[in-house]
């Protein structure tokens, strides 16, 4: 099976979208539960005490989450090698917010190739 990719340029630099690891990514409803949320970080994480300018916090998000949080890191790691997510580390914290270029990119892709 053939990857289908395409060239994405955002605030970041160019890029390739990998649409099959994409779609991979947003198989797993809580990864699509965790990108709903990121997409609304402060009517869903209204209490993170920093500011929400570079994400949310992974432990903000884990604490959301009904599993593990080695499970929450391990979807979180999918998201962002698929493009879908963007981690930004501050001291010892880690924030992940969407990258809405790709997701953008990626809607038009299947909207253009289905």
């Amino acid at each position: 099976m053939t990857s289908v990719c395409a060239d994405v340029t955002s605030e970041w630099g160019a890029t390739t979208l990998d649409v099959d690891a994409i779609l991979k990514a947003l198989s797993n409803p809580l990864r699509r539960q965790i990108l709903r949320w990121l997409k609304e970080p402060a009517v869903h994480f209204p209490d993170q005490t920093l500011s929400l300018e570079h994400g949310v916090c992974a432990s903000s998000i884990d604490a959301r989450c009904a599993v593990s949080q080695s499970t929450v890191s391990a979807h979180l790691k999918m998201m962002q090698g698929a493009g879908l997510v963007i981690s930004t580390r501050i001291g010892q914290w880690i924030f992940f917010s969407r990258n809405e270029a790709v997701i953008r990119a990626f809607l038009n892709q299947l909207n253009v190739s289905l």
